[in-house]
C-alpha cells in the first residue's frame, strides 16, 4: 500500500456549506476516497479529476531540512493564534518544492477529516520518525501543541545544524579529492598515450618513473570501465551492508570513533545529540524510560545506541540516570556531572540543554580546525597526483640531450 505522500493527487471543484465556489487539491487512493474526504469537509464536488504528472520535471526529494522548516513555520503560525488547519494552508503556500507542498496538503486533509495531527504524521514514517510523532502526540494530549511544536522545531533545527557542521568538514575535501582522481584518470587515459607515441621514437631507455606511469596508463585504458563498476559496487555494497548488518554497522561505527580528528568530531556530535534529544523528550513530559528509548533510536551510532539501551535498562531497575550513564564509561565526565546536578535540582532538561550547547560548540570548533588542517593536505595530494604525472611525462624530454 502506498504511503500518504505517494498517493495520487486529485484536483476538485465544488461548493462549500455557504454555497461558495471552492477548488483545490487532495491526495487519496481513488475517486471514492476523494468524495468521502470532501463530504467530511462539507464540500459538494462538481468536478474531480486526477492531476497529470509532469513529463520531464522530476520531483525533488524531501530532506530533513524541509521537515525542520515545516515544523518551525507551523509553530510560528500556531503561536500567532492561527487555527491548525489554516496554518497548514499558509505553510503549504510558502513551499516552492511541490513534494513538500503535497505532503503538507495531505496532512491538512487528514486533520480536516477528523484525524489527529500525530496520526497524520505517522502515515509518513519516511519523513516523521517515532520521536517526532510521540512529541506531537504528547502536545496534543496536554493541550499545548504550539509549545511542543516550538520545542520540536528547535530540536530539529539544532540536529540539522549539527549534521551540516559535520558535512561541512567532510564535503569539501572529498569533493576536491574526487575531482583530482577524475582529472588524473582523464590524463592517464587520454593524455599520457599521446606522450607514449612520442617516446617510442626516442630510441633510448625511459626513466623508471615514466615507465611506471605509462604502464598505469595502459592498464587504465584497458580496465577503466571495470574500475568504475568495482568502485560503484563497493560504495553500494558498503551502504547496504551497513544498513542490513548490525554487526557490520557496529564495526564501522566503532572504527569511526577511533579515527584521528574525525573520531573526536563524531564523538562530540553523538554526545550532543544524546543530550539534546533527552532534554527535548524529558521537557515534553515523556517518562525517562520511554525518553531513553527514543534517544537510543536517534543516537546515530550503533555503539552508543546499545549503551543508551543499557542505561535505559538500569534506570528501569531503579538506578539513577547519572549512575547509569557513569557505569557505561562511554560518556564524558562533564555530561555525568551536569546530569547529576540536574537530577538533584529537578532541572534535568535545562542541564542537558546546556550540555548539548557545549558539545555542539565543540563540534563547531573541531570542524573549523579540521578544515584548516585539511586545506594544505589537499594541496599536497593534488600536487602529488597532477604534478607527478607532469614530471613523469617531461622527464624523458629533459633527458633528450643525453640521447643526442
Amino acid at each position: 500500500m502506498a504511503t500518504a505522500a505517494e498517493r495520487p493527487v486529485f484536483i476538485f471543484r465544488g461548493k462549500n456549506r455557504k454555497g461558495e465556489k471552492v477548488e483545490g487539491e487532495v491526495r487519496a487512493e481513488n475517486l471514492t476516497a476523494v468524495r468521502g474526504q470532501l463530504r467530511k469537509q462539507g464540500i459538494i464536488s462538481t468536478s474531480i479529476k486526477k492531476k497529470p504528472k509532469p513529463l520531464f520535471n522530476r520531483p525533488k526529494k524531501i530532506v530533513p531540512a524541509d521537515i525542520a522548516l515545516f515544523t518551525r513555520q507551523l509553530a510560528t503560525m500556531m503561536k500567532a493564534g492561527v487555527p491548525l488547519v489554516q496554518s497548514f494552508d499558509i505553510v503549504a503556500d510558502g513551499f516552492e518544492k511541490q513534494t513538500m507542498k503535497d505532503l503538507v496538503i495531505q496532512i491538512r486533509d487528514d486533520v480536516s477529516a477528523g484525524g489527529s495531527f500525530a496520526n497524520s504524521l505517522r502515515k509518513n514514517p519516511r519523513y516523521f520518525d517515532d520521536l517526532f510523532c510521540s512529541l506531537v502526540d504528547s502536545g496534543e494530549t496536554a493541550g499545548a501543541l504550539e509549545t511542543m511544536l516550538d520545542r520540536v522545531a528547535t530540536y530539529k533545527e539544532k540536529t540539522e545544524q549539527l549534521k551540516a557542521k559535520i558535512k561541512k568538514a567532510l564535503t569539501y575535501p572529498i569533493a576536491v579529492l574526487v575531482v583530482a582522481v577524475i582529472v588524473t584518470a582523464i590524463l592517464l587515459i587520454k593524455v599520457v598515450p599521446v606522450f607514449a607515441e612520442t617516446f617510442s621514437s626516442f630510441g633510448a631507455d625511459l626513466p623508471a618513473f615514466t615507465l611506471f606511469v605509462l604502464g598505469l596508463s595502459e592498464w587504465m585504458q584497458e580496465y577503466w570501465l571495470m574500475v568504475l563498476v568495482v568502485v560503484g559496487a563497493a560504495i553500494y555494497g558498503f551502504k547496504e551492508a551497513r544498513f542490513r548488518s548490525p554487526k557490520f554497522a557496529y564495526g564501522v561505527d566503532r572504527y569511526t570513533l577511533k579515527l584521528p580528528v574525525v573520531g573526536n568530531i563524531v564523538y562530540n556530535a553523538v554526545v550532543a545529540r544524546f543530550a539534546r534529544t533527552l532534554a527535548t523528550t524529558f521537557a515534553a513530559g515523556v517518562p525517562i524510560v520511554d525518553a531513553l528509548e527514543s534517544v537510543a533510536g536517534a543516537a546515530g551510532n550503533a555503539l552508543y545506541r546499545d549503551a543508551i539501551l543499557k542505561v535505559r535498562d538500569d534506570v528501569t531497575t531503579g538506578v539513577q540516570l547519572q549512575a547509569a550513564i557513569k557505569a557505561r564509561k562511554m560518556f564524558p565526565i562533564l555530561l555525568q556531572q551536569m546530569t547529576a546536578i540536574g537530577e538533584e535540582s529537578g532541572a534535568l532538561d535545562d542541564m542537558l540543554e546546556k550540555a548539548a550547547i557545549h558539545y555542539e560548540e565543540l563540534v563547531d570548533n573541531s570542524v573549523d580546525n579540521l578544515t584548516s588542517l585539511l586545506e594544505p593536505l589537499i594541496m599536497a595530494v593534488l600536487g602529488v597526483l597532477v604534478g607527478g604525472l607532469l614530471i613523469a611525462m617531461y622527464l624523458p624530454i629533459f633527458q633528450l640531450g643525453n640521447v643526442v
